[in-house]
């Protein structure tokens, strides 16, 4: 693929210097790599000007530039830095035009993943978002990529999917929502979500029996973003008894006090955004400690989110919607080579 991708690199440089050339089948070349010998099909052109930079002519054992071009690219380096890199510390001259399409090669990747099969049944997926930088039609622009976080039954992790939308809106979490449904989930048990407008009935539009708890953290942040500094470790330790009651009506009674306290008061608007996201938060309490500590937050995406924020950080933004992608999933793929294990709370909490 990687060869291909190289050839067609070199092909659109002889043309574009008047010299005609194309594709003229395949060569064969074993290589030794660290797994062993390896038979390849190397692409040749007409004009034998083709010279690949991965496997070079004559070469016989496999450098390995592809991957770290690619690992390069995944942690955030630009194209610019990974040519300077490979410069110093290989001394492989690798134009910026080469690099992109070696990692363009993974868009076809990004294609299959995203339209893979899906588990049946989730217990728990968690819905979140991050905000990037796009250039679209000659503007950059703010789009949110949206993700999902699945928890299987035996309490591993998997991400279900990317999607990249400048407007959160009804329309677009049904699109969503559908198309995890055609590729093979019949239910979500539990859906975690950020309080964005309209997913809960997107959700429950597609999924009718699944339960739609909002994220209690976000909330919170979300509250005490209304309130002054200093006051900030206060109101958060009155709100505590909202979201540790014991049921539904001990955490109606509790918001009913905080409304009627000082805090409450002075800062309306935290009672207002508690009782608009309420259905949401009533399913919090159904659930015994061991669970709530599984919902509580979304610290599993959370987590997974910072990952992607070191790597789009570097880049200030990105040409495309493309160019976002193929490094999210990228970085997506480093991340999920760590979830080996469960989370503790799973035993209890299944």
């Amino acid at each position: 693929r990687l060869l291909n991708a190289e050839l067609d690199h070199h092909l659109d440089g002889e043309a574009a210097t008047g010299r005609p050339n194309c594709r003229n089948g395949y060569g064969q070349k074993t290589v030794l790599t660290d797994v062993g010998r390896v038979r390849l099909d190397i692409p040749r052109d007409r004009a034998g000007t083709f010279d690949p930079q991965l496997i070079a002519r004559y070469r016989r054992r496999f450098p390995g530039f592809d991957d770290r071009i690619i690992s390069m690219y995944a942690r955030g380096m630009s194209v610019r830095e990974i040519q300077g890199h490979l410069l110093e510390i290989y001394g492989v001259e690798a134009s910026p035009d080469l690099i992109s399409v070696i990692t363009d090669a993974v868009l076809d990747e990004v294609a299959a993943w995203q339209n893979r099969p899906l588990e049946t049944v989730y217990p728990v997926v968690f819905f979140d978002a991050l905000r990037v930088k796009i250039r679209d039609e000659s503007v950059v622009r703010n789009k949110a990529v949206h993700i999902a976080l699945g928890v299987r039954a035996d309490g591993t992790k998997e991400v279900l999917g990317l999607w990249i939308e400048q407007n959160e809106g009804a329309k677009f979490w049904l699109r969503v929502m559908n198309e995890l449904r055609h590729r093979g989930v019949e239910d979500i048990l539990l859906a975690v979500v950020d309080g964005l407008k309209g997913f809960p009935d997107a959700i429950r539009a597609v999924f009718p029996e699944a339960l739609v708890q909002t994220c209690i953290v976000h909330l919170l942040r979300h509250s005490l973003d209304f309130v002054a500094w200093k006051d900030r470790k206060s109101v958060a330790t009155a709100l505590k008894d909202i979201y540790r009651a014991v049921d539904a009506e001990a955490g109606k009674a509790a918001l009913a006090a905080f409304a009627e306290s000082s805090w409450g008061r002075k800062y309306v608007a935290i009672v207002q955004s508690w009782e608009r996201a309420w259905e949401e938060v009533i399913p919090f309490y159904a659930f015994p400690a061991e669970v709530r500590k599984l919902i509580y937050t979304t610290n599993a995406i959370e987590a997974l989110n910072a990952k992607l924020r070191r790597a789009v950080r570097a880049r200030g933004h990105f040409p495309n919607d493309d160019a976002a992608l193929k490094l999210l999933f990228l970085a997506l793929n480093r991340a999920e080579k760590e979830w080996i294990m469960p989370p503790r709370e799973w035993s209890m909490a299944k």
